[in-house]
């Protein structure tokens, strides 16, 4: 909710109807001070996660995010706004750390595709919830809102169990064998929890650090891949387009106003991205990833050829459709890939001793990369809405060659067989109800 919150309060502070006003300079830096604050969150996490654990970092989270609303919601003035956008950063840092490393730990492979997945989806009910609550109601009323959820949060989560490998870390089998019958509704888990009791002594015989992120090889190749993942999923500009939805449509025009436009934007993308959840441990990883970044290149260009036309005073009344049809394009096929799949392999790609700096590396670069696209599409939009589009379909074409060539599947593979992969070793598992082998080669 935090971060589509600038999509339709921005332009509510800026034309005066509020409490104060806001200058369009002030307005981007409200956009952006989140993932200012996210860098500080995930920081934290990443030093503390593998003492305190994935469950009571989730936990934690939600008092920042809970002190942010009511910043918000109370704010007379810019300065507290910044406060409570600031808080809400820190505290995504947090979650976006700890989230995807308890969901990757906790799922079986046949599902985690799925399971990971429920949190990009979350976050687009997140964003279209935020949208069609602002297009009725007050800013504050929403804050103060919006502070259930965290809330909820707080009262429900600590029912749930914590990781088994956070257990294993700690040397305590009986906690670990207790959360993986839970996790797997069986009491017979003796098989996984020895594969997974094995890995993690063998993961943690080297303490990790986070110099082994570039040292050994196999982690350095995972966070080449992560990293990748991630600018390619931004420099389509997907977060600049949640931030400045509403005014893109404003600039763009069309048959039905700016608000509604939005809303059924955002719509389709939560819609499309449950579909992808459910598909994503079916069909694979890099099938998703190819198709979407080959239908957001075509929807890119078709909405940047628009704004071009109308930048240089070319009649496009009988084409007034166009920006609605070429953005929902475009949010329909980076939903069913680009969406949901890099934080999914960010929660699965890397063994547990180096898990939390990874983690923490990611939303810090996250962060620092959608902060740096965001200004430019603030900046680049005075001279033509037409540049940034362009400029993101450019990116896309680079980052489908990056995906074809150098992005692994990962889909019904254990956490371990991915390390096997990323390290060169080629593993061949022979399951049976009673035992399970591996050979290597």
């Amino acid at each position: 909710m935090h971060y589509g919150w600038p999509s339709p309060f921005g332009p509510v502070l800026r034309n005066g109807t509020y409490k104060f006003s806001i200058t369009s300079e002030e307005q981007s830096w409200l956009t952006v001070i989140p993932l200012i604050g996210a860098i500080c969150g995930a920081y934290f996490t990443g030093l503390v996660v593998d003492t305190f654990g994935r469950k009571r970092m989730v936990i934690f989270s939600s008092l920042p995010f809970i002190a942010s609303w009511l910043f918000i919601g109370f704010a007379e003035s810019v300065t507290l706004m910044f406060v409570g956008r600031f808080l809400a950063g820190a505290a995504d840092g947090l979650s976006f750390t700890a989230v995807p490393m308890y969901l990757g730990e906790i799922a079986d492979p046949k599902i985690r595709g799925l399971l990971a997945s429920v949190c990009p989806v979350s976050i687009v009910f997140g964003i279209l919830l935020i949208n069609v609550l602002g297009a009725y109601l007050r800013l504050d009323t929403v804050a103060f809102l919006a502070t259930i959820l965290p809330i909820l949060l707080l009262l429900t989560f600590p029912w749930m169990p914590e990781s088994p490998y956070f257990y294993l870390m700690k040397g305590n089998w009986e906690e670990a064998k207790r959360s993986l019958q839970i996790f797997r509704g069986t009491e017979d888990v003796s098989v996984e929890l020895n594969r997974m009791a094995k890995a993690v002594k063998e993961q943690n015989e080297n303490k990790g650090s986070y110099f082994d992120l570039y040292t050994v090889k196999s982690n350095r190749k995972g966070l080449i891949i992560t990293l990748g993942l991630r600018s390619v999923q931004q420099l389509t500009g997907t977060t600049a387009i949640i931030f400045y939805c509403r005014t893109i449509f404003e600039d763009a025009g069309g048959f039905i106003s700016p608000s509604l436009s939005t809303i059924i934007y955002f719509g389709v993308q939560l819609v499309l991205s449950a579909v992808s959840s459910l598909v994503v441990d079916i069909s694979g990883r890099k099938p998703l990833l190819i198709a979407s970044l080959i239908g957001t290149t075509l929807s890119l260009i078709v909405c940047g050829s628009y704004l071009h036309l109308l930048k240089v005073g070319v009649d496009t009344t009988n084409f007034n459709f166009v920006p609605i049809a070429a953005l929902l394009c475009f949010v329909v096929a980076f939903s069913i890939g680009l969406q949901t799949i890099p934080l999914l392999v960010m929660g699965e790609i890397f063994p547990t001793n180096v898990k939390a700096f990874a983690l923490c590396t990611m939303d810090i670069y996250y962060s620092v990369i959608v902060t740096c696209i965001s200004k430019f599409f603030h900046w680049t939009k005075d001279i033509g809405m037409h540049v940034p589009f362009f400029t993101f379909a450019g990116c896309c074409l680079l980052g489908l060659v990056f995906i074809v060539f150098y992005v692994p599947e990962t889909k019904g593979k254990t956490l371990e067989d991915i390390q096997d992969e990323l390290r060169g070793e080629r593993k061949v598992v022979v399951r049976s109800e009673a035992k399970e082998e591996a050979c290597f080669y």
